[in-house]
């Protein structure tokens, strides 16, 4: 054997270890039974419901719809912040209220422009937190307008917050998953999400991990303001993990996990709209640093490349031991991803695609890191953040 193989099957025996790392101590964040579980309380609390939404047309209607059609026993109210749409957003919202005769549920906020040093969603719900404080509700409910809500959700995230005494609970909802690339990429980026915030972790309030899902959030009211409200966070690209840390940090309980029926109306047909999805923020997430970039990308090699390398290497030059390394490594990431797949009710040879599927993501980065240093990095629905 080469010192070229060797060097090669002694990369590969450390991708090992650290799948075994993985595996066994890293908040066995592969696994997908993180669910809402609780007890209705004996009182239920008022919400209202805030949703920004800029050129939503398309979907605004099953939004608003699935949320006025709540089987909730407490007091609810929406409120829609127009982010300045331009395609006839507000005026579907509220058609849809008059239909279902709940045109009195829903408030319409007309958002003012954007002011400096704050990103757009995180303006529009500022101005609809404002407006939900007049009815002073118990509870926030942070939400997308390309969410569909199943008629229980809210009943089972208060249930579940009220339960389990947390002041933030957040669902990351299914998301669409039909197109091939939507196969091929979605449910890894809810794997990789979940490997880099453990769900357990975030929901064991001894660790100081935490995350939320921006689509679907709910949270006490008294302890957002306790942060210094949703200012506190104005000019964060990543906004829901970073609403998540302030909560957490300020000593109240959260939790994050799945659903498989409150869904994503988001249709990511291309390749094109998921590399836009995932680059808008990629970077951000490495803080912009050159080194993590580096570190990220021979993380991703070491991690999801070499054992594929390692398999057909051994194949072709007849070294049992490194094809056997090689598929040992690729069937611990397989067995790892499998979870996730099944969640979103794909055959299990999909868990095979890992490898492929984690170049994409590393030269996803690499174009959020380029994109950044042109200065767009930010770009979204025709803005872009510094």
């Amino acid at each position: 054997m080469s010192s070229l193989t060797l060097g090669l099957l002694g990369a590969t025996l450390l991708s090992l270890l650290i799948w075994l790392v993985l595996l066994l101590f890293w908040g066995q964040f592969w696994r997908t039974d993180q669910r809402l579980r609780g007890t209705p309380p004996t009182r239920w609390p008022s919400i209202a419901v805030v949703i920004p939404a800029r050129n939503e047309a398309a979907v605004i209607a099953t939004s608003v719809r699935s949320l006025l059609q709540q089987n909730y026993g407490g007091d609810l109210h929406l409120i829609l912040v127009d982010d300045q749409s331009d395609d006839g957003t507000t005026d579907i919202a509220q058609q849809t209220a008059i239909n279902l005769g709940k045109q009195a549920q829903l408030t319409i906020v007309r958002g003012t422009p954007l002011p400096k040093g704050w990103s757009g969603k995180l303006w529009a719900l500022s101005q609809g937190i404002e407006v939900a404080a007049e009815v002073a509700p118990d509870y926030l409910l942070l939400t997308d307008a390309d969410i569909a809500h199943d008629p229980q959700n809210l009943s089972q995230l208060v249930a579940h917050a009220c339960t389990h005494h947390c002041a933030l609970v957040s669902l990351m909802v299914k998301l669409r998953c039909q197109s091939l690339w939507e196969k091929l990429l979605i449910p890894a980026f809810v794997f990789f999400f979940a490997k880099l915030y453990p769900f357990r972790w975030v929901n064991d309030p001894q660790r100081a991990t935490a995350a939320a899902a921006g689509g679907c959030i709910l949270i006490e009211t008294t302890a957002l303001e306790k942060i210094g409200g949703i200012a506190c966070i104005r000019d964060a690209l990543i906004d829901d993990c970073s609403l998540a840390k302030a909560v957490k940090s300020a000593g109240y309980r959260i939790w994050l996990g799945l659903t498989s029926s409150t869904v994503s109306l988001r249709a990511y047909t291309t390749l094109d709209s998921i590399w836009q999805m995932v680059a808008r923020t990629a970077y951000t997430q490495l803080s912009y640093s050159p080194l993590l970039l580096l570190g990220t990308v021979i993380g991703m090699t070491m991690v999801y490349l070499l054992a594929p390398i390692s398999l057909v290497t051994g194949l072709v030059l007849h070294q049992v031991a490194l094809a056997g390394v090689g598929a040992s490594v690729w069937l611990l990431m397989a067995i790892a991803y499998t979870p996730i797949v099944r969640f979103y009710g794909l055959a299990w040879p999909w868990a095979l695609t890992l490898p492929l599927i984690a170049v994409l993501y590393t030269l996803m980065t690499l174009d959020s890191a380029r994109r950044h240093w042109q200065g767009r990095g930010g770009a979204w629905k025709g803005r872009v953040y510094p």
